[in-house]
């Protein structure tokens, strides 16, 4: 009777080890078992202040990713890297911009889809993009006269 019992419990353990397995790996987005939820693609900026890693990536308002990388590429140019789900399909015509929530609010990354027929693909490049305003830079600039 004492065996059967632990012999039972081994398996319920053993049991819920691989349901927590199995559900690790489909919450972190693992493709062992299944194909990727998103897709990557890489806007370029002359200016992304406040963008950091994390922010949202939206459309229309509707939250559809976030920003996973950031880097400076060799001729001083801002690259985001941005993970975006499946379903939202970007034409290859899809604008980027550095957008603030409220005025002082956190920097995401809105894009502005297009019309074109052909989509990125993952790895994308998006050149056609609006850079961070500098909220600073036009408050001195008109504290101290130098707005025309």
């Amino acid at each position: 009777m004492k065996n059967g019992m632990e012999f039972s419990v081994g398996l319920f353990m053993i049991a819920g080890f691989v349901a927590f397995g199995y559900l690790a790996l489909q919450l972190g987005e693992v493709s062992l078992f299944s194909s990727s939820k998103t897709y990557t693609i890489t806007a370029q900026f002359d200016n992304i202040a406040g963008v950091k890693k994390g922010s949202s990536v939206q459309v229309a308002g509707v939250v559809v990713g976030q920003v996973t990388t950031i880097w400076l590429d060799e001729d001083a140019v801002a690259n985001v890297a941005l993970q975006v789900n499946n379903e939202v399909e970007l034409s290859i015509d899809t604008m980027a911009s550095v957008k603030s929530q409220g005025l002082i609010g956190d920097k995401f990354v809105a894009l502005s889809l297009g019309g074109d027929e052909e989509l990125f693909k993952d790895g994308g490049i998006i050149t056609d993009t609006e850079s961070s305003i500098d909220i600073e830079a036009l408050i001195s600039k008109f504290a101290f006269g130098s707005v025309k």
